[in-house]
């Protein structure tokens, strides 16, 4: 399964703000979209930081209240781990896992496209896991229907799998 078919499923928008932007204007935006973070772009697609709830709440926390008239340009993440449209969707979650991210921006040439979030991911894990499940369920019904209809051939006297007049 591949990026793009999460992308399918939810969606390719993308909230963007500006590095300069403040981050009280950053918290509105995450309120308004409720989302848990944006991607920093001083745009035309560009990604240049991304920035969470969590980077704000560890600033509040070792800066003060002041840090929400501040740029988010200075609470940002710079180095963004990015990924494309035709990145494994497993081995992504494995590289969200190890890298403790939540969040990945997809770009495609170098320009944002979509961004996929870890509950994203496990969504589309679920949904695989779930068809997987009911193909495997169909499968068994198949088997159990053809043990069945042997079973009866043996017990009617019949040869299994040999062809009866009716």
């Amino acid at each position: 399964m591949k990026i793009s078919d999460v992308l399918r499923s939810k969606g390719t928008d993308v909230v963007t703000v500006a590095p300069d932007a403040t981050v009280g204007e950053l918290l509105a935006l995450l309120a308004e979209h409720r989302i848990g973070a944006v991607v920093v772009s001083t745009g035309e697609g560009s990604v240049d930081g991304i920035v969470s709830e969590r980077d704000v709440v560890r600033r509040l926390h070792s800066d003060g209240v002041g840090v929400v008239e501040g740029p988010v340009s200075a609470i940002m993440t710079a180095e963004v781990h990015t990924c494309d449209e035709h990145a494994d969707v497993r081995d992504l979650a494995g590289e969200m896992t190890d890298r403790r991210i939540r969040h990945v921006p997809v770009v495609r040439d170098g320009q944002l496209v979509a961004i996929v979030s870890i509950g994203d991911i496990v969504k589309q894990r679920i949904r695989d896991l779930a068809a997987e499940r009911d193909q495997l369920e169909a499968e068994r019904d198949a088997l159990a229907d053809e043990v069945r209809t042997l079973r009866d051939q043996l017990a009617a006297g019949q040869r299994p799998g040999a062809q009866h007049p009716q």
